[in-house]
């Protein structure tokens, strides 16, 4: 529904800002760390958002890159984790140190970020482990949904992209797109497999 929202920083909260855009303005919460990133009160700003709805409430959520609206998405994922606890989390560690946390099953630096137990920290473990990588880490492969479905069926992003690149070079120039993609999808995952 929303994808940001830019405008002027009205104020800043320890864990929400006021953001005056076009005569409203928008309560949104967003991670203590975030904030911290964003310019100065007064000034122009732009915040990822994210919108929770529910029967009783509704709340914006705010990001201060796509990348980290992502990374909350995918925390909602993991069970026992709810939007609060999310946030909470995110404002606890930098997306950097939380990659690197969960690809090295660092379950003590997860145990360290406030509110966060022994129990949830394995969750996450277990649920997104490869499955949040650093974009500078990650080949640029075209064949996003195939490695979305790579991903999916428990691949870890980047050697899924990897495969699908090698398979690539092993195919036939002059196949169409449909074929294509069915073979690289079969071929990427022997790949996978003999690894």
């Amino acid at each position: 529904m929303f994808n940001s929202i830019r405008g002027i920083i009205a104020e800043k909260l320890s864990d929400s800002v006021y953001i005056l855009n076009n005569g409203i303005e928008w309560d949104i919460s967003m991670p203590g760390s975030d904030i911290a990133s964003l310019p100065p009160t007064g000034e122009e700003c732009r915040v990822f958002t994210w919108l929770y709805h529910r029967e009783d409430q509704m709340k914006l959520y705010g990001f201060n890159a796509e990348e980290r609206r992502s990374t909350f998405l995918e925390l909602l994922k993991v069970e026992g984790i709810g939007p609060k606890a999310a946030l909470k989390i995110l404002g606890g560690i930098g997306q950097e140190e939380l990659e690197n946390a969960l690809e090295n099953e660092d379950l003590g630096r997860l145990e360290a970020i406030p509110g966060l137990g022994k129990k949830t920290a394995q969750k996450m473990i277990l649920s997104l482990k490869g499955k949040l990588t650093l974009s500078r880490a990650i080949p640029v492969s075209p064949y996003t949904e195939l490695v979305d479905a790579l991903v999916g069926m428990g691949y870890e992003r980047r050697l899924a992209a990897d495969a699908l690149t090698r398979a690539e070079k092993e195919l036939a120039p002059d196949l169409d797109l449909a074929e294509k993609e069915k073979l690289l999808f079969k071929q990427a995952i022997v790949i996978l497999s003999s690894n």
